[in-house]
This record gives structure tokens, C-alpha cells and sequence, in this order.
């Protein structure tokens, strides 16, 4: 005769199997957070030692450090097998409130981000803005309607919602994922008029995987939100993937702002921007000399005989008035083909053994930027 061996085991282990699968899942959640944490430190730290703090940077540390510690929090109220119910009713609301700080760091990155690529289009911003605050307020008020879900004393602390409906704290977030997701992908597609790439390529290059895979965690947490049905009031299937696609959301969210391969300033720039340093010039940010193949930054020396400016060509000249141009508006502003400079000041520094008679005022600063001239169909010096 079979004996039921559960009669004997404590509560911490006399798990039923939904709760059994949520702290696997919260395992499987501080598993991926430890991780990375640990594989973005060194990331983190020289982006930390970079100059100015704008919003994306700023965003960035605060995830960074919030994500982990939350957590970390939450994990101990749930495996501690001494945390009493008296001491959830006090502690349940941590969770919801906590991520709900989180989701809306993640989501202003994606506000800002994408008003970035779509260089600053009222619209998409007016849009994007919208469902940010729609976001903040959803969460902000299902928060008031999460309960303590009533366990066994020593099998831990978890919120649940009240109702189903309270549910639209995701609805929300996933939302604006889903709008950031298609309009990242149709500025991609859109690029491709400019300079075709294969499928691959293009969603490596403008992180179109991250932005997916936002995307589907966020959806697969509607699942259980929506559809899974619990087997009673205490069972916590739907909250089963809330802590992951939070930390998931979080850690994608976070390799978005390092995938960005200019300044984090207004949100940088989309990667094949045709007017990089015109966006530049006009934001007042610089580019980062880490990317694109930007190999060097010379000045003009004060000394009309200094000859020190040789490289394949200029990307951006900034004079030293602090007026910058590209050579597409220095062709433009002169009708002239490319290198044509004024060669009437008889005091100007010559440009290198290969630009005889292309002279540079005291003051310009040329930044070398081999691959956008070839992107943009300037032929490499031999």
C-alpha cells in the first residue's frame, strides 16, 4: 500500500505545482540577473567614465543597479522559509511597485530612442510620449489592486492580483514595446532604400533582435496573464513570468543604449544617417571616436608652415568658430567639387603631400571618417 510521503514534509517542500514552477522561474530570473550583471560590468564602467551624463547614461546606471537589487529583495522574501504572512502583508506591495519604476526607465529609453532614429519627428514623439504616460498612470493604479497570495507559513511571500483585469499592468508596457518594435523595424526597412544589407546584417546593426525579443517575452507574459487559468484564488500561475520579463525587459533595454554608435546625446543618431554629422553640428554632440572607423582628430597648427592634416579625407570641419560642415554642405555652400578650397590667403596650412594647393584656415579641426566617405561614395586616397 502506497504511503503519501507529503504528510511528512514541511511547507517549504510541500510545494503544489504552480508555486513549485514559480520559484523556478524566480531562480531561472536571478540566474540571468547575476549574469548580466556580471558580463556588462566592464561595459558599464567605461561608459561611466565618458564624459557628460545625458539621459540614455543616466538611464542606463539607474537599471543597472535597480534591476539586481529588487530582485535580490524579492528573492529573499520568497525563499526565506521564515518570512512570515504578517510580514507579507506588509512587504507584497515591494514587487509591483519596484517594477513598475523599473518598466517606466526601460520605456523612457524607447521614447527617447526612437524619437532619435525618426530624428526628431513630432508625431512619433507625440505618440510614443502617450503611451509612456498611459504606461505610468496603468501601473501606477493596478499597484493599489495587487493582494498577498495566502501560502502555507515557511513557503515564502508572493503579490498576486486581485482580479484578472489588473492584468492591464502589462497591457500597458507591452504595448509600447510592440509600437517601439514595428517602428524600429520600419526605420530599418526604410534604410535599406539608402544601402541594401542582408536580413541578418540589418538586425544586427540596428539591434532589431533586442527590440524582438522585448517584444516576445513581453507577449508570452500576456499568456499566462490572460489565458493560463489557475486552479484557485492562491495559485500563482499568473504572475509565473512577471519577474522575468521584467529582467528580461531590463537587461535588452540596457544593450539597446550600447548598441547606439554615437553620442548618447538626445538619443544619438540612427546607425546609416546620411546627415551624422549634420545632427551633430546641430545638437552640439560629438561622435564617438570608438565608432564608424573614425581614426583621427588633428587641428591646424598656428604656424603657417605646419603641415600635419594627411589622411583620406574629411568627414566633419569644424572651424574654429565653432561652425561645422560636412563636405556635402561645403559643396553646397561653394558650388565647389570636393577639396576645392580657397587658395587666395597666401598664410594658409597646406593638407598633406597628396592635397597640394587645398589650403585649411588656423583653427579647423578634421575629423577622419574613412567609412561613411565610402558609404557615401567618395573614393579612398591611394
Amino acid at each position: 500500500m502506497a504511503t503519501d510521503l507529503s504528510q511528512f514534509l514541511p511547507p517549504s517542500l510541500d510545494l503544489p505545482p504552480h508555486l513549485s514552477a514559480h520559484k523556478y522561474f524566480l531562480v531561472c530570473t536571478l540566474t540571468v540577473a547575476a549574469w548580466d550583471t556580471l558580463v556588462l560590468s566592464p561595459r558599464t564602467w567605461r561608459m561611466f567614465r565618458t564624459p557628460g551624463w545625458p539621459a540614455l547614461k543616466i538611464l542606463f546606471h539607474f537599471m543597472r543597479v535597480f534591476m539586481p537589487a529588487e530582485f535580490i529583495v524579492v528573492a529573499v522574501a520568497f525563499f526565506d522559509t521564515k518570512w512570515t504572512q504578517q510580514m507579507c502583508q506588509q512587504f507584497f506591495l515591494f514587487e509591483p511597485i519596484c517594477t513598475a519604476i523599473l518598466l517606466a526607465a526601460a520605456s523612457s529609453v524607447h521614447v527617447i530612442r526612437i524619437n532619435a532614429i525618426y530624428e526628431n519627428n513630432r508625431g512619433i514623439l507625440g505618440i510614443m510620449s502617450l503611451l509612456f504616460a498611459v504606461q505610468v498612470v496603468v501601473t501606477a493604479i493596478c499597484c493599489g489592486f495587487y493582494r498577498a497570495v495566502e501560502l502555507r507559513e515557511g513557503q515564502g511571500c508572493i503579490s498576486g492580483p486581485k482580479d484578472v483585469w489588473v492584468g492591464i499592468y502589462w497591457v500597458a508596457p507591452t504595448l509600447l514595446y510592440s509600437v517601439s518594435f514595428g517602428l524600429a523595424l520600419l526605420r530599418s526597412l526604410d534604410s535599406l532604400k539608402t544601402r541594401p544589407l542582408s536580413p541578418w546584417k540589418l538586425m544586427l546593426r540596428d539591434g532589431l533582435n533586442l527590440y524582438g525579443a522585448i517584444w516576445i517575452v513581453n507577449m508570452t507574459n500576456m499568456v499566462f496573464w490572460f489565458v493560463m487559468q489557475p486552479t484557485d484564488a492562491n495559485d500563482p500561475v499568473k504572475t509565473i513570468v512577471t519577474s522575468m520579463a521584467a529582467v528580461l525587459t531590463t537587461s535588452m533595454t540596457l544593450r539597446i543604449i550600447l548598441s547606439i554608435r554615437s553620442s548618447l546625446d538626445y538619443g544619438g543618431s540612427f546607425a546609416l544617417s546620411a546627415s551624422t554629422g549634420q545632427n551633430s553640428s546641430s545638437r552640439g554632440g560629438n561622435t564617438n571616436p570608438h565608432i564608424h572607423g573614425l581614426s583621427a582628430i588633428s587641428h591646424a597648427s598656428a604656424n603657417p608652415n605646419a603641415t600635419g592634416l594627411r589622411s583620406a579625407g574629411a568627414h566633419n570641419i569644424s572651424t574654429h568658430n565653432g561652425q561645422t560642415y560636412t563636405l556635402d554642405e561645403m559643396q553646397l555652400r561653394g558650388s565647389k567639387p570636393e577639396g576645392a578650397w580657397d587658395d587666395t590667403d597666401a598664410d594658409k596650412s597646406s593638407v598633406g603631400a597628396e592635397s597640394k594647393g587645398r589650403t585649411v584656415e588656423e583653427g579647423v579641426k578634421i575629423t577622419i571618417d574613412r567609412e561613411v566617405l565610402e558609404e557615401r561614395g567618395y573614393p579612398r586616397a591611394k
